[in-house]
């Protein structure tokens, strides 16, 4: 039986995840997907099918702030930006979906930048 490659398992596990976490209205769903270079944050209203604010390491305003700084430092640089951004707009509480991956790494620094700004997971 052939291995199965690390994409294909990590997506069979966040789809075991979306089974049992969605986001409403009053507490939606901030999702996470890295990929080798970068980090994506999206906060999600799963009943209506809308993203709410969404941050990354490829927005312009963020971008020049990045130079010089490991993944990790961008990926805690991500997290304040988008509790930021959801303060703004009223977000106060949210479903951490970790997107398959474990919590730890860039994942983790997202989401303890996230809190520590003020998001309630």
């Amino acid at each position: 039986m052939p291995k199965v490659s690390s994409n294909i398992a990590r997506k069979r596990r966040h789809a075991r995840i979306r089974a049992t976490v969605t986001g409403t209205a009053e507490q939606p769903r901030l999702c996470v997907f890295r990929s080798l270079s970068n980090i994506y944050a999206q906060i999600i209203d799963d009943t209506s099918g809308n993203t709410m604010t969404s941050a990354s390491s490829l927005n312009e305003g963020i971008k020049d702030q990045l130079k010089g700084k490991n993944k990790t430092q961008v990926a805690e640089l991500i997290g304040a930006e988008l509790a930021k951004s959801a303060r703004e707009k009223g977000i106060s509480q949210v479903v951490f979906d970790r997107g398959g991956y474990k919590y730890h790494g860039r994942v983790k620094a997202l989401a303890e930048a996230a809190r520590k700004a003020g998001l309630k997971f």
